[in-house]
């Protein structure tokens, strides 16, 4: 993950992003489900991980990824939406 261009990365982010709501939602109506819940753990982490890489490479992908020690970073990148791929 850590080589993947920005489009790449952020490909793998939404996919994953969908995979967590789509297990969640399963789990709502299947809550001791051992499968359907070491999926959502594995998806969650995976998702977490290629989140934490693409904002430390390319900045935040929300305002909850912002860094606000030192400056509002949020309008200093162009926008996660934006095409364009650093390879």
């Amino acid at each position: 993950m850590e080589k993947m261009c920005k489009e790449d990365l952020m490909k793998l982010i939404q996919s994953t992003n969908f995979t967590v709501i789509e297990l969640g939602l399963y789990l709502d109506t299947h809550p001791n489900c051992p499968c359907g819940l070491s999926a959502y753990e594995d998806y969650s982490k995976k998702l977490k991980r290629a989140v934490d890489i693409y904002e430390r490479k390319f900045g935040p992908l929300t305002i909850h990824g912002v860094d606000s020690d030192t400056e509002w970073a949020w309008v200093m990148t162009p926008w996660p939406w934006q095409k364009g791929c650093d390879c």
